[in-house]
C-alpha cells in the first residue's frame, strides 16, 4: 500500500492522470461531443482560468489536449468540447454517461480576463475555436457591468456547423452584446452573413485605444484576423491568440510543441500577438 507521502506526490504529479467520470454527454454537431466531467473521489475539481486546457486520456487508446469550454466560476464540473479528428478524439466523443477517463491539468496560460475591466472587448472565433473562447465569454457576460462594449464575431463553414447553436441564439437576444455570425457557404434559406469571419471586422465599432481582442480558430484565420484588427487600428499588444499545436506532454518536456523559441503548452496556448506575429507567417515553423 502506498504511503501518505507517495499518495500526495502522485496527486500533484502533472504526469499522473486523475480519474474522472462523464456526468453528461451532449452531441452539438456530428463528430463533436461536449462532456461534463466530475471527480470520482469526492475531491474538489481543479480550478482553472479561461483559456487553459487539460489532457484527456482514454484508457488503452491515448491522450489528447482539449481546451476547457465551461464556466470557470462553476466548480461542480469540467466542460470540454471535442471534435473527432483521430483515434483518441474519436474515442473521447464516443464516451457515454458513467464512463471513466483520465485527466491531467489544467495547463497553460489564460485569456487576460483580469486585465479587461473598463475596456471594450472583441472576441473572434472560427469553427471549434469558439470552445476555448467560451469561458472568457461567460466571464464577460457574468460581469457585464465591468466592461465597455463587448463584440462577438463567429464564423464557421456552413449553418449546420454552428457550435452551441442554442446558446448563441440566447446570447443574440442580449442588448449588451454585439453578436455577428457568418458562414463560408450557405443555401438560400440562410439569412445571416456569408463569407469568412474576418470580413466582419470592419463592422466593429469600439474604442480602439481602449480595446482588447481575443481570437481563436484555425491558424490561417487567426493570422488574417489579427492583421485585420491591427489594420483597423488595434495595437499588437492588445490582440491575444491561442496557438494550440502539437501538444503531447503539456509541461514542456517532450518538445513536440516548440514554436520557435516558445512552447505552446507552457508559454501558451494563449499568447499575445506581438510575440508570434513573425512566427505565424513562416511556413516552416
Amino acid at each position: 500500500m502506498a504511503s501518505v507521502a507517495e499518495a500526495t506526490a502522485a496527486a500533484v504529479d502533472p504526469m499522473v492522470p486523475r480519474i474522472m467520470r462523464v456526468q453528461k454527454r451532449t452531441r452539438d454537431l456530428p463528430g463533436h461531443a461536449t462532456l461534463e466531467l466530475v471527480s470520482t473521489d469526492g475531491a474538489p475539481l481543479p480550478r482553472y482560468a479561461p483559456g487553459q486546457f487539460t489532457m484527456l486520456y482514454v484508457f488503452g487508446v491515448g491522450e489528447i489536449p482539449v481546451s476547457i469550454s465551461g464556466d470557470a466560476s462553476d466548480g461542480s464540473k469540467l466542460v470540454q468540447t471535442v471534435r473527432s479528428v483521430g483515434a483518441v478524439s474519436e474515442a473521447v466523443t464516443q464516451l457515454n454517461r458513467g464512463d471513466m477517463l483520465g485527466l491531467r491539468g489544467p495547463f497553460g496560460t489564460a485569456w487576460p480576463t483580469d486585465e479587461l475591466a473598463g475596456r471594450d472587448v472583441v472576441v473572434i472565433a472560427g469553427g471549434l475555436g469558439l470552445a476555448p473562447l467560451r469561458p472568457s465569454i461567460y466571464h464577460l457576460l457574468n460581469r457585464r457591468g465591468q466592461f465597455g462594449k463587448v463584440v462577438l464575431l463567429y464564423g464557421t463553414r456552413r449553418p449546420e456547423e454552428i457550435l452551441y447553436r442554442r446558446q448563441i441564439e440566447t446570447w443574440r437576444k442580449r442588448l449588451d452584446l454585439q453578436l455577428e455570425v457568418t458562414v463560408d457557404h450557405a443555401e438560400t434559406d440562410w439569412r445571416g452573413h456569408v463569407g469568412v469571419v474576418t470580413k466582419l471586422i470592419p463592422r466593429i465599432s469600439v474604442d480602439l485605444a481602449n480595446a482588447t481582442a481575443l481570437v481563436c480558430g484555425p491558424e490561417v484565420m487567426m493570422r488574417f484576423a489579427a492583421a485585420g484588427l491591427h489594420d483597423l487600428g488595434l495595437s499588437e499588444q492588445s490582440i491575444w491568440l491561442s496557438i494550440e499545436r502539437n501538444m503531447k506532454c503539456a509541461i514542456g518536456l517532450c518538445g513536440h510543441c516548440q514554436f520557435s523559441g516558445l512552447f505552446a503548452c507552457k508559454d501558451g496556448a494563449v499568447v499575445r500577438y506581438d510575440r508570434v506575429r513573425r512566427l505565424m507567417a513562416m511556413r516552416e515553423i
